[in-house]
Formats: structure tokens, C-alpha cells, sequence
């Protein structure tokens, strides 16, 4: 590699930016040594339903990227070549596709000349135009037409890499982790949700520790206005519990206290697998967190809250718009909602990614209007019961697969280079 080149990366949500996006160009850094300094890797965003507008400001923070231009420049870049600052380009590069529309992946590979690789869990695309695909298993290879299936090569699940980080438990503390989600609509409901389980939960095992690994794209006052009654209307549906945001004099961390004393401590060190790997088992959301939660092998149970059935508005495609019209968009969000709810019910779809990769429920998935004395009955009936949470963490651990997909994704990139 006597020439400088450029890596360019597209990629979209917080999921893809901090699961696939981040193991990604820690291995390439890694791999390439010496060589790191002739490949300068950028970094664009495609706009995303998902996305909280805090990606850049994240991938900014990692130390193996160069340049990040943000989603709202995507289609100035897209359709013009012209970068919000103007970017050059080196005569030799690449385009990886981690995440989005695979054909935007596609579309700036021919316009700056470049290779593709393109990185997919279930279908590769536009394989005439892409150089090599890195795929999830065989069964992406299944769905391509036989003459694609030389340029597909299976590296792996990359949201299994996390769970390399296995650091001992102290099993003096049991703690409990909670993830409400990110993103507004879901803490909205998640926050005061689990201030009131917390409460629940501590009336019988006054023992117990909370904690909120505080997701990346959000921070600890935000997430904190959620469970205050004044800024968050629907608190009286959701238990009717709120807690008081505490920043500790020294070191010790920030917490939520509820009105009956209870501690949730809030983490904001990210990736949080050191807090989260100490957690007997976690409530959370559906999302990107349930295969990260899978991958470290820590139990889970999983809430799909329709309390307020206008709240989930980030569906892709054509319910995403229509749910986010101006006017109209509650009512739609209604509708598809009720719709999907019973379809859901009616049909035990699933949505944990443990799920999914087992084809059946291994870890708990509850629908409809939940409440905190629900989940938490379930749960103080798994830490009485320890061997249950054994047999669900032996069952993660077999679903999960092998680690290693960055680093056979990243020797693709370099063969590539």
C-alpha cells in the first residue's frame, strides 16, 4: 500500500454507528499498524428514521475516524459529490456499506470511482455492481442468484463482538439494568416506567441496585426530564412514579432517586458492558440492546408498552411517513400501531434479537399495557429462582454465535485496500 488511500464508510442509526460502525475501525486501526497512516477513513451518514442526530457527534468520538459529515448533507453529497466541507478524495478507495440503503453504497462508489463492500445480516443487493458482500451466515448466501455467490463471504454477526468482554462478577451486589430506550418516544414511557418498578422491586428486595446505562446519543439531564410529572404528560399512565435527578459532590455517579429513596444510578460510560455484565438480568426495549444484551450473555426481560399507542411513530418506509405527517400523523400512528399490536398478539411475532436468531422466545417478550408490578413479579420470580437465569444465559450463549465478524469484515476491507 505504497499510495494514500480513502475508506469511505456509510453508515445511519445509533444501532449501526455504535454496534457495527465502531468494532469495525478498531480492528482496521489494529490490522492495518504501520499502514494506518496511507488510509484516511471517513465517515457519512444517511438520514434514518431511527436516528437521533447525535451519530456524528459519537463517531467523532472515535479516535479511528478522520472526517464525519453528518445525515442532513447526505443528499448535497449524494446527488452532487459536494461534501458540507468540502472533502478531497484520493485517486484509490473504497466504499464499506455499514448501514442504510444499500444501494446509496452503490451510487457513491461509482461516483468517486471506488470498489464496494457491502456488510448485511440478511439479503446482499445490487451484487452485479458490489465487489464483495461480508454476510451474517449461509443463509444470505441461500438468497443470492448462483453466480453472485463467489463475492459473499460469511464473517459473522458483528453485534456479537461485544460479548469478548467478560470481566468478573462480584456476586455479593445483585443489580438490576434498565433500558428505557433513546430515543423521546420510547423514554417517554420507558423512564417513569421503570422508576415505578424500581420501587416495586425494592418493597421485597430492599437489597437490590438499579442502574441506566444511559444510551450514547442521549444525555443524563434529558433523559432525567422524563420522569419529572412537568414535562412529561403521560408519567400517571406509566406507574405514576417520578424520581428527582441527584449530581453528587466528588466522584460518585448521578442518580435518579424516586420518592420512596430509591437509588438508579446512571451510567453514561460507553460501550457499559463493565455495569452491564454485573446485572443478574436487565428490562428493556426492543432494539439494537437486546442482541448487545445477548451478546455479553446477560438475561433479559423484554416490554413492548402500549400505554400510549401514538408514541411509536419510527416505522420504516411508508408507515414511518405517514405516521409523521403534520396533522394527521397521530391518527396514523394510531392505526399502525393497533394494527401491528394485534398482529403481534395474534401471531407471537417476535422482536428480541435473541429471539429472532433462536426462532423462539428464550428470553421473556411481553405486549400490551404493561404494568410495573407485572414485570417486576417477574422478575423477583427469576432472581429467586437463579437456575432459570442459568438456563437462559446457557441458551444466549448458543444463539449468539462466534465473535470475531469485525475482524474477518475489516481483513476483507484490507485485501480490498
Amino acid at each position: 500500500m505504497n499510495q494514500p488511500v480513502d475508506l469511505l464508510i456509510l453508515s445511519n442509526g445509533p444501532g449501526e454507528v455504535t454496534t457495527w460502525v465502531r468494532p469495525v475501525v478498531e480492528c482496521l486501526a489494529q490490522q492495518l499498524g504501520e499502514e494506518r497512516s496511507r488510509v484516511r477513513i471517513s465517515l457519512v451518514l444517511s438520514p434514518c428514521t431511527h436516528a437521533t442526530g447525535k451519530e456524528g457527534a459519537i463517531a467523532r468520538s472515535y479516535p479511528q475516524i478522520d472526517r464525519v459529515q453528518d445525515a442532513p448533507h447526505f443528499w448535497n453529497f449524494l446527488l452532487w459529490g459536494k461534501t458540507a466541507e468540502n472533502w478531497d478524495w484520493h485517486k484509490r478507495g473504497l466504499v464499506l456499506f455499514l448501514g442504510g440503503d444499500q444501494a446509496f453504497a452503490v451510487l457513491l462508489g461509482k461516483r468517486l470511482g471506488y470498489p464496494i463492500i457491502t456488510y448485511v445480516e440478511w439479503e446482499a443487493r445490487w451484487l452485479n455492481h458490489v465487489q464483495r458482500v461480508g454476510v451474517m451466515n449461509e443463509k444470505a448466501i441461500a438468497k443470492a442468484p448462483p453466480k453472485y455467490r463467489t463475492k459473499l463471504t460469511i464473517v459473522g454477526d458483528l453485534m456479537t463482538d461485544v460479548g469478548q468482554f467478560t470481566p468478573p462478577q462480584n456476586p455479593e451486589e445483585e443489580w438490576i439494568g434498565l433500558l428505557p430506550g433513546s430515543k423521546a418516544m420510547k423514554l417517554a414511557q420507558g423512564v417513569p416506567f421503570c422508576c415505578a418498578l424500581v420501587e416495586y422491586i425494592h418493597q421485597q428486595r430492599p437489597q437490590t441496585r438499579f442502574v441506566i446505562p444511559v444510551a450514547p446519543t442521549l444525555d443524563i439531564d434529558t433523559l432525567a426530564q422524563f420522569a419529572n410529572p412537568d414535562y412529561n404528560p403521560i408519567l400517571s399512565r406509566m406507574g405514576n412514579v417520578g424520581a428527582t435527578l441527584i449530581h453528587p459532590d466528588g466522584e460518585e455517579r448521578p442518580y435518579l432517586l424516586t420518592p420512596q429513596g430509591v437509588k438508579i444510578l446512571l451510567w453514561p460510560d460507553f460501550p457499559a458492558y463493565d455495569i452491564l455484565t454485573q446485572c443478574r438480568i436487565c428490562f428493556t426495549t426492543i432494539g439494537a440492546n437486546t442482541a448487545q444484551l445477548a451478546a455479553l450473555g446477560v438475561p433479559m426481560i423484554v416490554g413492548m408498552s402500549t400505554q400510549q399507542l401514538d408514541a411509536m411513530r419510527a416505522w420504516d418506509g411508508l408507515p414511518g411517513l405517514l405516521a409523521n405527517l403534520p396533522l394527521f400523523g397521530k391518527g396514523f400512528a394510531l392505526l399502525i400501531n393497533w394494527v401491528m399490536m394485534q398482529y403481534t398478539l395474534k401471531t407471537k411475532r417476535l422482536y428480541a434479537w435473541p429471539n429472532l436468531w433462536a426462532k423462539r422466545e428464550i428470553v421473556p417478550e411481553l405486549v400490551g399495557a404493561l404494568t410495573p408490578e407485572q414485570i417486576g413479579k417477574l422478575m423477583i420470580d427469576y432472581l429467586e429462582h437463579p437456575e432459570r437465569l442459568e438456563a437462559m444465559k446457557g441458551e444466549l450463549a448458543q444463539v449468539r454465535g462466534e465473535g470475531g465478524a469485525a475482524q474477518q469484515l475489516s481483513q476483507l476491507v484490507i485485501s480490498q485496500l
